[in-house]
């Protein structure tokens, strides 16, 4: 005796048969057109039918905004139109509209718009113009909003998500790949391949981030994080809070591997963008307890000489001074500071600096030997001590334009880079303590030579001279290419 088909599938056949089988009637005019909402209208989350979650033929109510299934009769778009007098639908894979019950196709082109904001398309000659026109674009409700310094939901605790892919969707190169589709289109990926479907969330991200014809003054990752929760195999949640250093070192990585990135720089655009090589030097601590003559014979085993390697890196590790244990009458107020260019000693091949592993101690050198097109700086604020995560709060004092990385290159490295100065294009903030608190990030917009500050849906603009004054945590540079900055090159 042959078992009955679930009822999930039977009804996913019904759909597929009508869908195919049943003859549209395309009809240019429709007298519905003038109940379409556009304000209700929101396609960043997940496209699901409300009611049986089924992603299959899911159809959006251009009147109430819900997403129903099918559109054939006894389906959950067909009812829904039928009980509440809703008739216009759009197809959210197919991006055609159509009527219901009466089951025609709608042409019209005033219903363009709807359709570009639910996927938003760009051109090479306009995303040529994104650095260089700060145009501002009005949503529906009247609110101007500048594309590309748009807020993102805090859907919970997702703001060390948010902060990543808004500084991210500012590094140039990265940007105009994502947001043309084609570019990644063509990456062949294995059948069931779900790590792709981050590549594409990411694109889809930027595309609407920087979208100068939104209904709204604002976007929700929703469909992106959903992402990055399947991907990371719940590693990187957005109900609780997580680490913006982890997530970028995760997401750029993951990116990389979607798009068949292999340890070659030019493999893909993750590579391409932000990856340099240094060179590390490691040798082993002789213990203490020991003679002269011992220490002397240990310097001559293999154990203890000098180690040499290769390590490409994505984001270059700055290590702050430790603050002061007790606090000064006087001085109870001040911050502790630091210069950046002292950070970046480390990587001179002249600092060294200690490891300490569970049962040796090491003493490390740095040398960078190929700086990156984007360089990314994590400033280490939070360590772990057995009992608790501890902050510093030490401020460092950069400068937004003209940071000469030069100075920490050996002299050969140096006679190999044509350019080595750099200028801040994003700028990630902690605030409050660790493990709670909350990230904000600043981020230039070239357009229009303005910074701005976004914290999840609030954006305001910023002066360059305050973003100095916060707890940096992750800043983003880029390689300045023109020849006014080097006078010695000519």
């Amino acid at each position: 005796m042959m078992s009955e088909p679930q009822p999930e599938d039977a009804k996913r056949r019904k759909v597929d048969f009508e869908e195919d089988v049943k003859p549209i009637r395309t009809h240019r005019l429709c007298p519905y057109l003038d109940t379409i909402n556009r304000q209700v209208l929101d396609f960043d989350f997940e496209k699901l039918c409300s009611v049986s979650l089924s992603r299959i033929n899911v159809y959006a109510c251009l009147v109430c905004g819900k997403y129903f299934q099918g559109r054939g009769t006894n389906t959950h778009a067909y009812t829904h139109s039928v009980a509440e007098s809703h008739h216009v639908f759009l197809n959210l894979h197919t991006l055609k509209f159509y009527c219901l019950p009466d089951n025609y196709e709608i042409v019209d082109s005033s219903l363009e718009d709807i359709k570009y904001v639910l996927n938003p398309t760009f051109t090479t000659e306009h995303i040529k113009q994104l650095n260089t026109t700060g145009k501002l674009s009005r949503a529906i409700d009247g609110t101007l909003y500048l594309p590309g310094i748009v807020g993102l939901n805090n859907i919970k605790a997702n703001d060390y998500c948010n902060v990543i892919l808004h500084a991210l969707s500012h590094v140039t190169p990265l940007r105009d790949y994502f947001l043309r589709e084609i570019n990644y289109a063509r990456v062949k990926r294995p059948p069931g391949d779900s790590s792709f479907l981050l590549v594409q969330r990411f694109g889809e991200l930027m595309r609407k981030l920087w979208n100068p014809r939104n209904f709204k003054a604002h976007v929700s990752p929703h469909e992106m994080l959903q992402a990055v929760v399947l991907w990371s195999k719940k590693r990187f949640q957005f109900t609780e809070q997580g680490d913006p250093i982890d997530f970028l070192s995760w997401f750029l990585n993951a990116l990389h591997r979607a798009l068949n990135g292999t340890k070659k720089k030019d493999s893909s655009i993750i590579y391409k963008t932000f990856l340099g090589s240094m060179r590390v030097r490691t040798r082993k601590i002789l213990p203490v307890e020991l003679s002269e003559a011992e220490k002397n014979a240990l310097l001559m085993t293999e154990e203890y000489a000098e180690q040499v390697s290769e390590s490409p890196f994505l984001y270059l590790t700055c290590d702050l001074p430790p603050p002061p244990l007790f606090k000064d009458e006087i001085m109870e107020n001040i911050i502790p500071q630091v210069n950046l260019y002292t950070l970046l000693t480390k990587f001179d091949n002249e600092t060294e600096k200690e490891y300490k592993t569970y049962k040796e101690n090491f003493m490390k050198r740095f040398e960078i030997t190929q700086l990156p097109p984007f360089l990314i700086l994590y400033i280490k604020r939070f360590t772990k001590n057995t009992f608790f995560v501890e902050k510093n709060p030490t401020i460092v004092n950069f400068p937004v334009k003209n940071i000469d990385f030069g100075d920490i290159l050996t002299p050969e490295v140096k006679a190999v880079h044509k350019y080595t100065t750099y200028d801040l294009v994003a700028n990630i903030v902690h605030d409050g303590e660790p493990g709670k608190g909350t990230y904000r990030v600043h981020v230039l917009h070239k357009g229009t030579g303005k910074w701005y500050e976004l914290q999840d849906l609030h954006v305001t603009d910023i002066l360059p001279q305050m973003i100095t004054l916060t707890e940096a945590y992750i800043q983003i540079y880029e390689l300045r290419k023109d020849d006014n900055v080097k006078m010695d090159e000519s």
